[in-house]
């Protein structure tokens, strides 16, 4: 059915709920997992009479969220090869555009299958953050299942 699994997450308890469906559907399928977050990259320049940072906060701060988004990651493949799935690798994508670096990881990694939770934004909030699991959905040319 399904050889290779890309989960999506972000640490929260929703996409949370998505890594452990992924994982029990890569052990039934007998798939291998690969889980994936998205690094936002942190911005080098900012506005007019906003507070300036040196290039070496700037550093350290990317830093800061690159540790912070392979350890996410390493959990998730940790927890997979502890429950057993046979294989599960961690991927750190840096962009600031979530949607289009879940696609092209799971194209190249060659998934067969997205695995994303719904944050169930509604009405406004959602017209104004718009959903990076709604870009997936229409813009991925690999099945994606989406949990809420």
């Amino acid at each position: 059915m399904y050889k290779r699994v890309l989960v999506a997450t972000d640490g929260s308890a929703l996409s949370e709920q998505a890594v452990k469906a992924a994982i029990d559907l890569a052990l039934l399928t007998n798939a291998d997992l690969v889980g994936v977050t998205v690094a936002h990259i942190e911005p080098v320049g900012y506005f007019e009479g906003s507070m300036m940072l040196s290039q070496r906060d700037i550093q350290e701060s990317q830093a800061h969220t690159d540790r912070a988004a392979q350890q996410l990651v390493d959990k998730v493949a940790a927890t997979a090869l502890a429950r057993g799935v046979r294989s599960a690798q961690a991927i750190v994508m840096r962009s600031n555009q979530v949607a289009e670096a879940i696609i092209t990881t799971a194209k190249n990694q060659q998934c067969d299958l997205i695995v994303m939770a719904s944050h169930g934004r509604r009405s406004l909030a959602r017209l104004l953050m718009g959903s990076e699991t709604l870009h997936v959905l229409t813009h991925s040319h690999i099945p994606v299942l989406v949990l809420r």
